[in-house]
């Protein structure tokens, strides 16, 4: 009341006590009870399993969450996955990437749509698109080859098979030719691929594979399903490679032609095709690679309906 004299605060007469002095804890000994000892050993059982289950649980922890890691990790590029399994990545962080200098290829198989058929020799469609989707498996599985390490799968749009190189971390290293080189390589080892295909299942699937490099943005887009893909010019001049080509060939323009050329890439002389923005563009068909070390080997192979040199 004397800090605050207008306050209401009750107060209440401290009692006395004899000796003025107030106690608040006595000196006496706490009781203790003996507990029995089929309770200790209970309590001991208890807390054992308890510490069993605490394991049990992290365990099952620890494995959703390698589970979730290798779920992220098939669904988006490695080094794309490890940005968003971080943990300082945002919720409403956007990731997005630019390059100066990489290579883009689509591969596409336009006779895919005269086999696919829905009648019920084939289960509703169900079987061309099993057959499918073992054709695009083998597609994959090239990139488990150390030498395609630095290409990256894009996405498949319907029979259309869309990679590129360059988007790793590491890809840099030998230069822009070298890993642009190892993109033709792995187009010239779809078609070999392809071609194996053909022979054990007694088709004649062709490839139409178009290419180019230069600067693109890459990015992952949606909140539900997020889709890593790349855009710009360079992506839009390697897709009109591959709609104006021909069958069973590699089409590019000039200016991938001179860089592949320095690295033993055979071509022949196409024509020009006009692009959106671009122009008219020379093109050449690329053939094989002379030198060792290509997925085909040392010497230029012709493949089954390439378009051959004029002599």
């Amino acid at each position: 009341q004397t800090l605050f004299p207008h306050s209401h605060i009750p107060t209440f007469p401290i009692p006395t006590f004899p000796g003025g002095e107030l106690t608040l804890f006595s000196h006496s000994p706490i009781p203790t009870f003996p507990i029995p000892d089929s309770q200790v050993e209970k309590l001991a059982r208890t807390l054992f399993l308890w510490k069993i289950d605490v394991h049990e649980q992290k365990e099952r922890v620890s494995e959703m969450r390698r589970w979730n890691e290798a779920l992220v990790a098939n669904m988006l590029p490695e080094h794309v996955a490890r940005h968003f399994l971080g943990s300082k990545k945002r919720d409403e962080e956007l990731y997005s990437q630019s390059y100066e200098e990489i290579g883009v290829m689509f591969a596409s198989l336009p006779n895919f749509a005269d086999f696919y058929t829905e009648e019920s020799i084939n289960n509703g469609g169900i079987e061309c698109l099993r057959f499918l989707n073992e054709i695009i498996s083998d597609f994959d599985g090239l990139l488990d080859e150390p030498q395609f390490r630095c290409i990256t799968k894009i996405k498949t749009i319907g029979s259309t098979y869309m990679a590129a190189s360059g988007v790793t971390p590491d890809a840099g290293a030998n230069g822009f030719g070298a890993h642009l080189a190892d993109l033709a390589d792995f187009a010239l080892a779809m078609k070999v691929t392809l071609m194996n295909i053909n022979y054990q299942s007694f088709n004649n699937f062709m490839l139409r594979i178009g290419m180019n490099k230069g600067a693109v943005l890459a990015g992952v887009i949606g909140a539900r399903k997020p889709h890593y893909d790349i855009w710009g010019n360079t992506v839009n001049v390697a897709s009109r490679m591959e709609s104006t080509g021909v069958m069973g060939n590699i089409q590019v323009v000039e200016e991938t032609q001179q860089i592949l050329k320095e690295y033993g890439f055979r071509f022949v002389r196409g024509g020009a095709v006009y692009v959106k923005g671009k122009g008219e563009l020379l093109t050449f068909f690329l053939k094989g690679r002379e030198k060792p070390g290509s997925f085909l080997g040392a010497a230029a192979v012709p493949l089954p309906h390439q378009v051959l040199e004029n002599s």
